[in-house]
């Protein structure tokens, strides 16, 4: 097809979405190479992010034009090969196990804890705060960790298990407030040292370690920004863990991003550049995995509040940019301010959620009140 056809195409499709090419609005697209409309029209979304990383257009308000895009389903205009080759192998290879479950740590965590320090606050938490009585980063990240805690009931004394632990925050804090002892796992080796100088001197142990090798008991077992990386042909085995971990009476908090629709194909240019082999859990997936295994204490929804995070980890980068200049390159700074952008843009147009799930394995006697 002829560019000014493409051009004319591209045009017709975002006006269903308000969006201009070459507008003066904040979320209208600015073409600087004319190539870019047979480059999405072949990639989709890998063309797209990948012509944006190469500055090929650009837009203001980036979480703003996403946010049009999705509302409008435009996105499922452009259902390309890639999307296709990704769904195929995210539904027929088990891509989260054995050497694959690092392969996220070696693209993704194991960046360099500098980009991460500068980008997330206070406090090394890669995941959602919680805005509901927050007015900044700082104290939504810890408002949030004091809820996880909360809803787990924790007591001075406790064994916990953080599966996916991160840099080790949610731990430390819960070991600070609460007096618990614990473990915490991760596959990333950066990460994992991290968190044992942060958590030194606390009842803290920090282990390189798959999730399915974990057979101890403990009072209280959460993960906060893991599950997504486990992979839908790994979800019962996930539950089984834990199952097989966590003491009769304890609680389960399972912290996730996941979707109200079917099962969905993971986005090619997010799979190719910012977290391999992830998936964003269903609904009807994590209930069919959970199924005879426990009793849903609580479902709680608070994706709205990932836009505020998503947006305070933006502007935090952009403040750092200087700095990190040093050892990012400017392709660099576009990749990961369009993964800030859009992922900002999903939440915000609630095509995504944000879920809290606090589980038990009979049923908490008398019944769970569960915190917000």
């Amino acid at each position: 097809m002829h560019s000014d056809s493409l051009r004319l195409k591209a045009e017709q499709l975002l006006a269903h979405a308000g969006i201009q090419i070459n507008g003066d609005r904040p979320c209208d697209l600015r073409v600087h190479d004319e190539r870019l409309f047979a480059r999405v029209f072949a990639h989709g979304s890998l063309g797209l992010g990948e012509a944006y990383m190469d500055g090929w257009w650009d837009a203001t308000d980036l979480p703003g034009l996403f946010t049009r895009v999705l509302s409008s389903h435009l996105d499922e205009e452009l259902r390309t090969l890639d999307t296709l080759i990704a769904h195929l192998k995210a539904r027929f290879l088990n891509r989260q196990r054995g050497e694959h479950a690092f392969e996220v740590a070696q693209t993704h965590y194991n960046l360099g804890n500098d980009l991460f320090r500068a980008m997330l606050g206070k406090r090394l938490v890669y995941s959602c705060g919680y805005w509901a009585a927050a007015d900044n980063l700082d104290d939504a990240q810890a408002a949030k960790l004091d809820l996880v805690c909360r809803k787990l009931r924790l007591q001075p004394g406790q064994r916990v298990l953080d599966i996916g632990c991160g840099w080790g925050e949610a731990l430390k804090y819960a070991a600070e407030h609460y007096g618990v002892e614990g473990v915490g796992i991760t596959v990333s080796t950066e990460q994992a040292a991290f968190a044992r100088e942060l958590c030194a001197g606390l009842p803290i142990e920090i282990r390189v370690q798959d999730y399915r090798e974990i057979d101890e008991p403990f009072d209280a077992i959460y993960s906060i920004g893991m599950f997504e990386h486990v992979g839908g042909r790994n979800y019962r085995s996930y539950f089984e863990t834990v199952k097989r971990c966590l003491k009769d009476e304890g609680l389960s908090l399972l912290h996730t991003i996941g979707s109200h629709g079917a099962p969905a194909r993971p986005d090619p240019w997010i799979e190719k550049y910012i977290f391999p082999n992830s998936m964003i859990p269903a609904a009807s997936q994590v209930t069919a995995a959970l199924e005879g295994m426990f009793v849903v204490e609580d479902w709680h929804n608070f994706g709205p509040d990932y836009d505020r995070t998503l947006m305070a980890w933006r502007d935090n980068f952009d403040r750092a940019w200087p700095e990190l200049s040093a050892r990012y390159d400017e392709r660099f700074r576009r990749m990961w301010q369009f993964y800030l952008g859009v992922s900002a843009a999903v939440f915000r147009s609630r095509r995504d959620q944000l879920w809290q799930l606090v589980l038990s394995p009979h049923g908490v006697p008398g019944g769970y009140r569960a915190p917000r």
